[in-house]
């Protein structure tokens, strides 16, 4: 009898886990559908880099996308901080490839109820080691996104959005990274704020570094030539 009932809870269990993965897949395709209404599109906004260790002043940015996964900043001060491992700054990156999709349950982000998905790569040989996506199940948008890889360390990007809600596309985009995990660029070097004192590997560990984007306009689907991303 203890067996019969055992064997009823584990039926029951593997069938709400399948439950919530097919809901999990079907928000993802929704969400997928809605990102790739861009084929293309050409932004501009403003920078601003927030890290401890650095002086970096506040800059008019250009940002370049083209599926499937070709981005480009293009910064008027010729320094661009967002680290390199920061995919998620096209968020059809994170939704390519071959994944296991997790219900993760309920959250609440900018006074808005999300729905969090775990995203877990099927292919042992990509970088990216766990991917959390926390969505707007109305609007169908990615409110912020957690990533974990084996090169870059972790970092986070949250989204807001206004007038180009309806292409997914953000006005306020905000990166979040661990210092200590952060490649600088050529020729950039260790200064504090105040330029006294010089950098010490034990001074950025556990620190966190920031960058906002605010977009003031895009260009959608334009038909970027590839010749931009060379």
């Amino acid at each position: 009898m203890w067996n019969k009932k055992f064997y009823f809870i584990l039926i029951f269990a593997f069938s709400s886990f399948a439950v919530f993965a097919q809901d999990a897949n079907s928000l993802l395709q929704k969400v997928k559908d809605k990102l790739n209404k861009v084929n293309d599109y050409e932004a501009t906004g403003i920078m601003k880099t927030n890290v401890s260790f650095l002086k970096v002043p506040e800059a008019n940015v250009v940002v370049y996308f083209k599926k499937p996964d070709n981005l480009k900043i293009k910064n008027d001060k010729g320094i661009s901080l967002v680290p390199k491992g920061a995919v998620s700054i096209s968020l059809n990156n994170l939704l390519k490839g071959n994944f296991t999709a997790i219900d993760g349950g309920n959250e609440t982000i900018q006074n808005v109820k999300v729905k969090v998905i775990k995203l877990l790569p099927v292919d042992e040989s990509s970088d990216i080691v766990l991917s959390t996506l926390y969505i707007d199940e109305n609007k169908l948008l990615i409110a912020k996104a957690r990533t974990t890889t084996k090169e870059n360390g972790t970092y986070e990007v949250e989204m807001s959005y206004g007038k180009y809600e309806s292409y997914a596309l953000p006005d306020k985009v905000l990166f979040t990274f661990n210092t200590k995990d952060y490649k600088l660029p050529k020729g950039v070097t260790f200064d504090y704020d105040d330029g006294s004192k010089k950098k010490t590997e034990n001074s950025i560990n556990n620190n966190k570094g920031k960058v906002e984007i605010n977009y003031s306009s895009y260009k959608i689907n334009g038909g970027l030539p590839d010749a931009v991303f060379k």
